[in-house]
């Protein structure tokens, strides 16, 4: 028997948390669970919760254990499929553009792709966009670029 009734240990570590798996052995020679959280808190300082589970009780704490888990993983295929129909939904309001690559209306009504050079006097970088809408614009709307045809 190790220190402290030990007689088996195993660890995980995280980020900010390191979990211990103690199974220990009391004086009168019960065998329990040891479940230990350590959790860094502001540098030197250590947070540590701890609960045991007694062998009798292994069995119930499990089936416990694996419910929440069942819950856990519903939720989060729940959450996934509600992702994929959202954005189902949203290709379908919007489309796709042209390609995989997003269209996007500049103010003066062009796209951004078929934006011709100006010589204005005004550098532009091509990194600063000015998005109105990314919904299509009609072909009927004159364009508003304050140049004369």
């Amino acid at each position: 028997m190790g220190a402290r009734g030990e007689l088996f240990t195993t660890q995980i570590y995280l980020d900010n948390r390191s979990y211990f798996f103690n199974v220990k052995e009391n004086r009168t020679g019960d065998v329990f669970l040891q479940i230990v959280e350590s959790k860094n808190r502001d540098g030197a300082e250590q947070d540590r919760h701890q609960i045991a589970v007694f062998a009798d009780d292994m069995q119930k704490f499990l089936q416990g254990m694996e419910k929440s888990l069942e819950f856990i993983e519903k939720d989060r295929k729940d959450k996934q499929k509600a992702a994929k129909e959202k954005k189902a939904a949203k290709e379908e309001k919007f489309g796709k553009g042209k390609g995989s690559k997003p269209v996007y209306r500049l103010k003066n009504g062009r796209d951004s792709e078929t934006q011709e050079k100006r010589d204005d006097g005004i550098k532009r970088t091509g990194r600063v966009v000015h998005i109105v809408s990314k919904k299509a614009q009609p072909s009927e709307t004159p364009d508003n670029d304050g140049s004369e045809n």
